[in-house]
C-alpha cells in the first residue's frame, strides 16, 4: 500500500519532469493562477448579485476566468496533451482579449461594467494583453521538451 500523499508527490515529480514548468515557466503558472482566482471571483460576484445589469460582460469574464484555470493546469502538467491544451488555451486567451479589447473600445455600450478583457485588460495593467504572448512565447520555446503521453 502506497504511502499517505504519495500521489501528490508522483504528480510533483511529473510537474519537475516538464520543462514548461520550471523557471521563469513557474512564474508564468503562478500568474495564470492569480488570474484564474480573481477572474473566477470576480465573474462569481458579478453573477450572483447585478447579473441583470451586464449579462454579457459577465458572462465573458466568466469565460475568461475557465480560459485560465485550463491555461494553469495545462501549463503546469507534462506531456503532450497538457501541451497541445496550453496551446488551445493561451490561443483562445489572446483571440479573446484582443476581439473583447477592442468590441470595448468600439461599443462601449455593449460593456457597461469591464471584463477581465476589456480595454485589452487596462484594468489589469493590460497583463491580460501581455500574458498570452508570454506564454505562447514560452510553449513555442519549451514546445520540444514535452513528453508523450
Amino acid at each position: 500500500m502506497p504511502a499517505k500523499g504519495a500521489g501528490a508527490t508522483d504528480a510533483a515529480d511529473d510537474a519537475r519532469r516538464t520543462s514548461r514548468a520550471t523557471g521563469p515557466g513557474r512564474l508564468l503558472i503562478a500568474v495564470y493562477g492569480v488570474f484564474a482566482l480573481a477572474a473566477t471571483a470576480r465573474a462569481a460576484f458579478q453573477i450572483a448579485t447585478k447579473f441583470g445589469e451586464a449579462p454579457l460582460a459577465y458572462l465573458l469574464s466568466a469565460l475568461a476566468a475557465v480560459v485560465y484555470i485550463v491555461a494553469t493546469v495545462s501549463l503546469a502538467r507534462p506531456g503532450a496533451r497538457a501541451f497541445r491544451v496550453s496551446v488551445v488555451a493561451v490561443t483562445t486567451e489572446l483571440v479573446g482579449v484582443v476581439a473583447v479589447g477592442l468590441l470595448s473600445i468600439v461599443d462601449a455600450e455593449a460593456f457597461p461594467s469591464e471584463t477581465v478583457w476589456s480595454a485589452f485588460g487596462r484594468g489589469y495593467g493590460f497583463v491580460p494583453l501581455i500574458l498570452p504572448i508570454l506564454g505562447l512565447l514560452w510553449l513555442r520555446r519549451n514546445g520540444a521538451g514535452r513528453t508523450d503521453d
